[in-house]
């Protein structure tokens, strides 16, 4: 009791509430110097915090609440999040698995399909370096209306579809497949379309490492006995860019685990057939927009930042050094 009497007595001594003045005085007096800078960074500190931080702590307490949008929002405590994991059978036995699924499958594939192609580009004569880059780096620009336009043709369920004409002249099948209703065919679509959209901007931070890589490097490591392109890749060209596989990775993790568009376009049903391509932020949508349980939604969304955040994590691990992390 008396050491707790003589802690308090020291931390609101004269003595040291004249040194936190001290501090804080410092501390201004340094910002002040540096003033120009902090209103260079101003624009983002603020983006940053209306459109990141906010809507955060907004979800997060939001999620210990029950909202429909008519009636203003009263806490429930964990409710939402034991309803999440104990009783909502369509998230435990559909989104769940298929969202891991789907983000398994695309990123660690469109990830490595990213490198594979980013290294492709940079062998090849840089007055037709940019032609191959821009037209590998457009799919993921122009995903929404690609889907439509492109693999909604495709996929057709009528005879016309291009691969229902294909199989039918084939004689593989018999009579049309309704590729994007049918729940045994959608999520493999959806991986495939979202493989081929997956050449975003970890693509073009992977060309930049890959042609920011010192040349000399490669000679040095021919004298160290270095004989193929593929020991070059390991041992020189992935270890000098890991800036660039750090960034590419988080944009990896972000986008498999951030979609759901996809299956909602691609089936044109939300939530899609059978739950078959529902992904978390499907059933983000689903009670946010359509059934207005916005406290549910909201524990959801937190779910999927805690997950996002869990990947990250590993990415930084394989990709990252000490000082990122």
């Amino acid at each position: 009791m008396s050491g707790n009497l003589e802690t308090n007595l020291n931390l609101n001594s004269p003595i040291n509430s004249q040194a936190h003045v001290s501090r804080v005085r410092r501390l201004l007096t340094e910002m002040w110097k540096h003033r120009l800078s902090y209103l260079f960074i101003a624009p983002f500190l603020i983006c940053f915090v209306f459109f990141i931080i906010l809507p955060i702590i907004a979800a997060v307490y939001l999620s210990f609440t029950y909202f429909n949008t008519v009636q203003s929002p009263y806490y429930i405590g964990w409710l939402n999040y034991q309803n999440l994991f104990s009783q909502d059978t369509i998230f435990l036995q559909y989104v769940l698995p298929n969202t891991f699924r789907f983000a398994v499958i695309v990123g660690p594939v469109g990830y490595v399909a990213s490198f594979f192609l980013a290294w492709l580009i940079t062998q090849v004569p840089k007055t037709i370096r940019g032609f191959y880059a821009l037209a590998i780096y457009a799919p993921s620009l122009t995903a929404g209306v690609a889907m439509s336009v492109v693999w909604g043709v495709i996929f057709a369920g009528a005879r016309t579809g291009y691969l229902n004409s294909m199989l039918l002249q084939l004689g593989w099948i018999d009579k049309p497949i309704l590729w994007v209703t049918d729940k045994n065919y959608l999520m493999n679509i959806m991986i495939i379309v979202s493989v081929w959209a997956a050449m975003g901007l970890g693509f073009l931070a992977m060309i930049a490492g890959i042609l920011n890589v010192n040349p000399e490097l490669y000679e040095a490591g021919r004298i160290d006995g270095i004989k193929s392109r593929l020991e070059e890749i390991w041992y020189i060209t992935i270890p000098s860019m890991k800036a660039q596989m750090l960034f590419s990775a988080v944009m990896a993790i972000v986008g498999t685990f951030k979609a759901g568009a996809i299956g909602v376009e691609l089936s044109g049903q939300n939530p899609t057939p059978e739950y078959a391509g529902q992904l978390i932020t499907n059933h983000i949508d689903d009670y946010g927009f359509i059934r207005f349980e916005m406290g549910y939604a909201a524990a959801t969304s937190v779910v999927l930042l805690v997950v996002i955040y869990l990947a990250n994590r590993l990415g930084y691990r394989l990709f990252g050094t000490r000082g990122d992390e």
